[in-house]
Formats: C-alpha cells, structure tokens, sequence
C-alpha cells in the first residue's frame, strides 16, 4: 500500500538551510595557536551540549563552559575566551537553494517547520540570516525541553504544523534524527545537499 503524499514539511536548521564553514573555526584555532578541531570538540561534547539543547542552561552559559574547558585545556583564560568569542561571532550561512525551495513549497500553500535541537540564541540567529517569517512554525528544542530524535520531540513539531504525523515530511542530515522521525510516524528523508529537492518536490502534494 502507497503511503500518502505529505502535505506539511518539517526542515532542519544546522545541516540544512544553515550551513557552516568549517574554515571558519579553523581560522580562530589557527590564530590563537589552538589544536585542530578543539573548539568543536569541546562545544559538541555531549555532557556540555545536552543541557542547552533542551534549555537548563542558556546558550551564555554554555560558552562560559566552553571558555572553562579551552582554558583547562591551553592554560590561558585569556586567549581561551578571546578564541570563543571571536568564534562564536560568526553564525553560519543559509543554504539559498534550501531557502528557494521553502519559499517555494509555502507558496503552494504547504506549512513549513523548522525543526532544530538549538538553545536559546535561535531567535537571534534567525533574526541575524534575515530567515525571520520564513517558516510558518519554529519547534525549537530548548524551547521544548526535549531534542531530536525524542518521540515526544516529533509529536509536538506535527501538533505545531497542525498536520498527523503521516503527512509530515521531515529532511535532516543526520541519520539519527531520520530514525527518530520515521519511528514518530513521520516520513523522513536524509538530506544529502540540493541535488535532493527534486525527490522532495515529487514527496510533497503540491
């Protein structure tokens, strides 16, 4: 039996319509003679990033803790916090493709989602990309104190849409966040860069 045609689409932020440049980060580790990777590693090391996505700390004090591990790690308070802030000032690009192909599929009339494990700097960073009023909803997770690929997580972003779970289509980079969805009841679609939006106009009804 054919599954139905989605009639709501559910995007995610990082990896999707925003990008970021590796080169970036590179740079700053470069400049303040850091190691390689260092400031991701520490950023995205789980213990520090769960507690924001989900909105026990704020995105402030999670810098503060990210500062704390670099200066634990290079021995210099100094430079470990002029390194993170001058890395945390760039706050990635959209992916103009992507955005096409939301304003797009709004202006056949289906609701977009934007659906991110993000802390409470989203708002400012929406505002920041000019992406203010581009999507008809933002399922943010600190703002829902539960992140991807949480059931719970899903269930609310197809209440947000107003659409059941089997007529959302969800596309994000990362394979976990795809089984998560799929196990939500949702369809989901891992995103491999634009040469994927024919497959997900032929996905949607419109």
């Amino acid at each position: 039996m054919a599954r139905e045609r989605a009639t709501a689409l559910l995007v995610d932020f990082d990896g999707v319509l925003r990008r970021w440049d590796p080169q970036v980060a590179a740079g700053v580790e470069r400049r303040y003679g850091l190691s390689e990777g260092v400031l991701t590693e520490i950023a995205m090391q789980w213990g520090r990033l769960q507690p924001v996505v989900v909105g026990q700390v704020s995105h402030a004090d999670w810098v503060t803790s990210v500062v704390d591990a670099l200066t634990e790690s290079v021995g210099d308070a100094d430079r470990a916090r002029a390194a993170v802030e001058e890395w945390q000032r760039y706050r990635g690009e959209v992916d103009p493709e992507v955005l096409a192909f939301v304003r797009e599929v709004r202006a056949a009339g289906v609701p977009v989602g934007l659906a991110t494990n993000a802390t409470d700097l989203l708002d400012a960073d929406l505002a920041a990309l000019d992406l203010v009023g581009e999507v008809d909803v933002v399922v943010n997770s600190s703002v829902l104190g539960v992140h991807k690929p949480a059931k719970e997580y899903f269930q609310a972003a197809c209440e947000a849409l107003e659409t059941p779970p089997k007529r959302v289509l969800f596309v994000d980079d990362e394979d976990w966040a795809v089984r998560g969805a799929r196990a939500a009841g949702l369809s989901a679609h891992r995103w491999g860069g634009p040469e994927d939006l024919r497959y997900l106009r032929a996905a949607l009804a419109y």
